[in-house]
């Protein structure tokens, strides 16, 4: 069996458990994937059309649109190859944390057309740091309250 190219891409992104969205200049979803429907909780007939409003949860929308459309204006972003965390909203209602790496897609003109989005959920993971750290903040004060320093000691070069 012979594959082309764009079936053999067209079959990544659609079977991808990884959440691929693609949104326009003006903030539309046009490509909603498998992966994000397991995301987020909407299908794709429901997604598609949509503003990225339905999984920005609000107090982030005005931080979320200034960012997107300074990017759509000026095509530069440090996101294609630095990872964003941010929170995210589901179908349902609840917040997840989500990592996300994008790609500007231009036009034949080479302005930017919209971008595409690769999200992971990190949800648990983040939950586990979070609850580590406070473990870490309790254990310190605890050793604080005892008069343990946790200041790191000197040691004289040589001596043991």
């Amino acid at each position: 069996m012979t594959y082309t190219h764009q079936w053999l891409c067209q079959q990544i992104v659609e079977h991808s458990s990884i959440a691929i969205i693609f949104a326009d200049r003006e903030g539309k979803i046009r490509l909603w994937n498998a992966g994000a429907e397991a995301m987020f909780g909407f299908a794709a007939a429901e997604a598609l059309g949509q503003s990225m409003d339905i999984i920005v949860p609000e107090k982030q929308r005005p931080r979320h649109w200034e960012g997107y459309y300074r990017v759509m204006e000026t095509g530069v972003t440090k996101y294609g190859t630095d990872v964003l965390a941010v929170p995210a909203l589901t179908k349902d209602g609840r917040r997840i944390s989500i990592e996300f790496n994008v790609v500007l897609l231009r036009g034949d003109d080479g302005h930017v057309i919209g971008v595409a989005a690769m999200i992971q959920e990190v949800t648990a993971r983040w939950e586990r740091e979070r609850a580590t750290k406070a473990r870490i903040a309790e254990l310190e004060a605890r050793l604080k309250q005892a008069g343990v320093s946790l200041e790191p000691t000197k040691v004289a070069a040589g001596k043991e």
